[in-house]
């Protein structure tokens, strides 16, 4: 199973993302955990896009892959595609959206677009929950 859509490089885009997320996985009748995991990791990919990226447009994707649950997330500006979660301090306010990812995905990376321009940074979830690492 597959459903992807496309959202406006725009500060409500992360919000939207996540009811869109949560709207076709309850379709798919996933698990509540893998559900709520989905939409933060969501959510912090479409704030790093928005945050580190000049895309005008971001294009989110799930797809079922036997015992994961891939979320993605692509941008077609330019911007880092960094692989390594930052080290924020305890006082930091930001910088920790992908060790949250780490944390609640079984495996995650970043891949150039298919269209030459921009990045895919993805996340795979175990459909029962979180992740082993």
């Amino acid at each position: 199973m597959q459903h992807t859509f496309r959202l406006p490089a725009v500060s409500t885009s992360a919000a939207e993302a996540r009811r869109r997320v949560l709207r076709q996985l309850v379709k798919w009748r996933t698990p509540t955990e893998t559900c709520d995991n989905a939409q933060l990791i969501v959510s912090e990919l479409v704030t790093n896009a928005l945050r580190y990226t000049d895309s005008e447009t971001l294009d989110c994707e799930l797809h079922m892959l036997g015992p994961l649950l891939r979320v993605a997330v692509s941008s077609s500006g330019q911007g880092p595609a960094s692989r390594q979660p930052s080290m924020a301090g305890e006082e930091d306010e930001r910088g920790r959206g992908l060790l949250l990812v780490c944390t609640l995905a079984e495996g995650w990376g970043v891949r150039p677009a298919d269209a030459g321009r921009g990045h895919t940074v993805w996340a795979d979830l175990p459909l029962g929950g979180a992740g082993t690492r």
